[in-house]
């Protein structure tokens, strides 16, 4: 199985940018086949450190914790409200993911999430903004209504 996720791409709060629409759609090229989703880099790639929360945080801000499981607020009210619109829209929650990284690692982490966020059908990434692979699923990409949702609901 070729290994898709690295540590580089898991946020403060626990997003797993690996998963994310903007960061798949960078990295399949989905603009050149017509299909508008913003690009993105991850949140630590572009120093961002997170998107989320880091203006509302300034232990973010100033780089005084790598996850925000590491600071004495934890969880706040940001990530909190963060959390739950993950878990109601995108089956994934952010406390759940700092939960497992600090309780098993990151090795540990990364494998659960490759099982969990692959493809059946061709063994790419499965997006946690609407369940579609970016990879098989392009013609349905196209024709999506609501990007942000997946079929189901």
């Amino acid at each position: 199985m070729k290994k898709h996720f690295t540590c580089e791409l898991i946020a403060p709060c626990g997003m797993n940018c690996n998963v994310c629409s903007a960061y798949l759609a960078l990295n399949h090229q989905l603009k050149d086949m017509g299909i508008r989703i913003p690009y993105c880099k991850g949140c630590r790639p572009r120093d961002k450190q997170c998107a989320f929360l880091k203006k509302r945080c300034k232990r973010l801000q100033n780089r005084a914790v790598h996850f925000c499981y590491e600071c004495p607020e934890y969880p706040c009210e940001n990530l909190k409200q963060i959390d739950l619109r993950y878990r109601t829209f995108f089956r994934m929650s952010f406390l759940e993911n700092l939960r497992d990284i600090k309780e098993n690692g990151m090795e540990t982490f990364l494998r659960i999430q490759e099982k969990k966020w692959r493809c059946p059908t061709c063994g790419s990434v499965v997006c946690c903004h609407n369940g579609l692979c970016f990879s098989c699923d392009t013609e349905t990409l196209k024709t999506k209504k609501k990007m942000y949702r997946w079929e189901d609901e």
